[in-house]
C-alpha cells in the first residue's frame, strides 16, 4: 500500500532562478514514486493556511529515497512564499504521490516523441523525459519561459540521451525570440504522441495542433482543496458530457487530449 501522507524531510533548498525554489525532501514516501506526472500535497508549515498546496514531482532517487519538487515563491497569500523558510533538517507534512501521470506504455524506440513544456509547467517533464530517454525513442523537448532569469532545469534536460532540446524565452533574452508556440510549428516532423505541461494558452495551443492525435496528453493545474477527489473543488469541462466535470486531482492532473476541454 503507498504511504500516501509522511512528514518528509528537507534535505536540501537553493533558489534556481528568479523566485524559483528547488526543494529535495527525503522519506518513504519516495518508493511510492514510479509514474512521471504525480504530485504531492504540502501542508503549508503556518497554521493560519489550511489548504495544502499541490506542487508536482521533478524527478526522484529510490535509492537515496530523495525527490526533487521545483516551485514559484509567489506573494505572501499563496503559502509557497512560506515554504522558502525551510531549511535542511526541517520536517514537511506531505501527502502522495496523487493523481494520474503521463502513461508511456504504449511509447515504442522507433519512435518520435514530442514534449512541450513552459515556465513552472516545466518541472513534471523531467522525470518523463528521463524514462523517454530510457526506452531509447527520439524525444523532441521544446521549453518556454518568458526571459532567460525565470529558465529552469536546462542542464538537466540537455544530459539525457535521445532528447533533442529546443529553448525560446517571450522577450529573446535567452534561445529563440518568442513563445513555445513558434517552436513547435516550426518542426518537420509529425510527433508519435505528445505530452505538455504548462500555461493554459499554451496548452490550448497545443490541444488544437494536436486535436486528431489519439496519444496527446495535457497535464492540467487547477486550485485545491482535498486533493483526492472528494470536495469537487478542482473541475475542468469534460469534452464529451457538458453536464460532466473532471476532477484535476483525481482524474488527472494528465488527461487524454480527447477527454477534456482545454
Amino acid at each position: 500500500m503507498p504511504k500516501l501522507k509522511e512528514m518528509m524531510t528537507v534535505v536540501s533548498q537553493k533558489e534556481v532562478a528568479r523566485d524559483i525554489f528547488e526543494l529535495v525532501l527525503s522519506g518513504e514516501l519516495v518508493q511510492d514514486l514510479d509514474i512521471a506526472g504525480q504530485f504531492l500535497h504540502i501542508k503549508v508549515p503556518n497554521d493560519t493556511m489550511l489548504l495544502r498546496r499541490p506542487i508536482s514531482i521533478s524527478s526522484w532517487d529510490k535509492a537515496t529515497r530523495c525527490c526533487t519538487i521545483l516551485y514559484r515563491a509567489g506573494d505572501e497569500t499563496t503559502g509557497t512564499r512560506v515554504l522558502v523558510q525551510l531549511t535542511a533538517g526541517d520536517l514537511l507534512d506531505v501527502m502522495g504521490p496523487l493523481g494520474h501521470g503521463f502513461p508511456i506504455e504504449a511509447v515504442r524506440a522507433d519512435e518520435h516523441i514530442l514534449v512541450v513544456g513552459g515556465g513552472i509547467g516545466v518541472p513534471p517533464l523531467l522525470e518523463l523525459s528521463k524514462k523517454l530517454s530510457q526506452i531509447g525513442c527520439q524525444t523532441t523537448v521544446l521549453l518556454g519561459f518568458a526571459s532567460a532569469d525565470v529558465k529552469i532545469l536546462e542542464a538537466e534536460f540537455a544530459a539525457l540521451p535521445n532528447i533533442e532540446l529546443k529553448i525560446t524565452t517571450d522577450d529573446g533574452s535567452y534561445g529563440a525570440h518568442g513563445h513555445v508556440g513558434l517552436l513547435m510549428d516550426g518542426l518537420d516532423f509529425t510527433p508519435d504522441a505528445v505530452y505538455t505541461c504548462g500555461a493554459p494558452l499554451m496548452l490550448k495551443a497545443v490541444a488544437k495542433k494536436y486535436e486528431t492525435l489519439e496519444r496527446l496528453y495535457i497535464s492540467m493545474e487547477s486550485r485545491m482543496a482535498c486533493g483526492i477527489g472528494a470536495c469537487y473543488a478542482c473541475v475542468v469541462p469534460d469534452k464529451h458530457d457538458e453536464n460532466h466535470a473532471l476532477k484535476v486531482c483525481d482524474d488527472g492532473p494528465v488527461f487524454r487530449g480527447d477527454e477534456v476541454v482545454v
